[in-house]
């Protein structure tokens, strides 16, 4: 099993009911094709360092899952479609580093 970090940056202005409804779909996606999740975050509403499709804000997602490429392939594919997001981004990694949280405030 690959281990993989994928993170997901939709548009600011999404309403509380349509941001839940993109964190169930794509961590079904992930299990439908035999991932395992093994880690979410929130990382919330961050600035973005240049603007992306007028949006200078995005919220920000963030999956640990494990799983072969197919499911990689397969959240891609369905990202490329989906409107209200702004960009995502895959990395492979040889192992997880679980205890690190970038973005709780202290």
């Amino acid at each position: 099993m690959n281990c993989y970090e994928h993170t997901i940056v939709v548009r600011q202005d999404l309403q509380k009911k349509s941001l839940d409804g993109i964190k169930t779909k794509y961590q079904s996606i992930i299990e439908k094709n035999e991932g395992r999740l093994v880690k979410f975050e929130e990382w919330g509403l961050l600035n973005l360092s240049a603007p992306i499709k007028r949006n200078r804000k995005g919220y920000y997602l963030h999956y640990k899952f494990e799983g072969s490429g197919k499911i990689v392939g397969e959240l891609e594919r369905n990202e490329r479609i989906d409107d209200q997001l702004l960009r995502f981004m895959t990395v492979k990694y040889k192992k997880f580093d679980l205890e690190k949280n970038f973005f709780v405030k202290k």
